[in-house]
């Protein structure tokens, strides 16, 4: 009996918990550029969960009841391009959160932190990047912690 247990290797999807899915595209639409990778309706035809697509994984959208704001639990999304996203979350009515980080939460609690691709050690393959219509680098820390752990 082989009793070495699995190894985590990332992240397939998040899914976020809103009051309603095509209002949650609509903000979310009014800050990030994203394609619809699909969504799933109810038997009353009311949309139920939207599949935000993030290249090689996806975030998924899904309705609740009447989701709380939590303060600690959060989750980072990675963007080609962080500069304006401060401006566009407050426009979109975003809650933004003071601190050393971007965070804001959205309409129905949801923090999340907004992170720059290059700036992190976080890596898609040139594959994934080249479908995406992405070119992006890697800062110098950046490289310097992909090259600690041998990943670069």
């Amino acid at each position: 009996m082989n009793h070495r247990k699995p190894r985590l290797v990332g992240l397939n999807h998040v899914a976020l918990e809103v009051g309603d899915v095509e209002q949650a595209l609509d903000f979310y639409g009014s800050i990030f550029t994203f394609d619809l990778r699909g969504t799933h309706r109810g038997e009353d035809d009311r949309l139920e969960m939207a599949f935000i697509d993030l290249g090689d994984q996806f975030l998924a959208l899904s309705a609740g009841g009447d989701p709380k704001p939590d303060g600690g639990r959060h989750f980072g999304l990675v963007v080609d391009d962080r500069s304006a996203v401060e401006a566009l979350a407050r426009a979109a009515g975003a809650d933004v959160l003071d601190g050393r980080f971007l965070d804001f939460l959205d309409p129905w609690g949801n923090r999340i932190e907004v992170v720059e691709y290059r700036d992190l050690q976080y890596s898609k393959t040139p594959e994934v990047l080249s479908a995406m219509g992405l070119d992006l680098d890697k800062s110098p820390a950046a490289m310097d912690e992909l090259r600690l752990k041998k990943m670069a």
